[in-house]
């Protein structure tokens, strides 16, 4: 089933984002199971909203992420993320 995530990063910088981006693209097969993936600016940091084919495919896309997020030195988020089920989801232009 697939599943909406929302994550309030406060703390978090555009370039500290951009940095594990950055890294995150070199690693094979990381974003698997990823439908959408959007990073907006927040007076108080950042906040992610994902789309996943899974929990299971978000899960893992977070066990390979985090070691990279702490070796760059980003700080650990105090919260986590919101998970919802999606009921339904499409884009201009595709199937839905």
């Amino acid at each position: 089933m697939a599943i909406f995530v929302h994550a309030v990063l406060d703390g978090i910088t555009t370039d500290q984002y951009d940095a594990l981006n950055a890294r995150l693209q070199t690693v094979p097969g990381i974003f698997e199971g990823c439908v959408s993936h959007t990073c907006t600016t927040t007076d108080k940091g950042l906040e992610i909203f994902d789309t996943w084919e899974s929990e299971e495919h978000m899960k893992a896309f977070g066990e390979k992420m985090m070691p990279i997020a702490a070796e760059l030195g980003l700080p650990e988020i105090p919260s986590e993320p919101r998970v919802l089920p999606v009921h339904n989801q499409w884009a201009p232009g595709g199937a839905g």
